[in-house]
């Protein structure tokens, strides 16, 4: 399922100006006061190949304890581990910059 998942987002990533890219993990840690999702994505190039390089993506969030369960709100915006300068409203939006910040897609 995967393999044809990549190939689709190659296909349009070839014929359309889309960025495309292979999800390689996705992560939730944390417990108690904080928690935070990661996201590894590797990008691919201009003419649809997998490139080696990867985009490590990461947002936290503070999390309170409320009638027995664990509530996280305030989600901060995503982030490139690699240039944390630059946020991004969405996993997918800071994917795309990280690997055109690369030259790639």
């Amino acid at each position: 399922m995967k393999k044809i998942l990549f190939i689709i987002i190659t296909i349009v990533s070839v014929f359309g100006n889309a960025s495309a890219y292979q999800v390689l993990s996705t992560k939730e840690f944390g417990k108690d006061d904080a928690k935070n999702q990661n996201v590894v994505v590797k990008c691919t190039t201009d003419t649809g190949k997998l490139s080696e390089e990867t985009c490590s993506l990461r947002r936290y969030a503070k999390c309170t304890s409320k009638d027995d369960k664990k509530v996280c709100n305030s989600w901060q915006p995503w982030r490139d581990l690699r240039d944390t300068t630059t946020t991004y409203s969405d996993w997918k939006s800071a994917a795309s910059g990280c690997c055109k910040k690369k030259g790639l897609r």
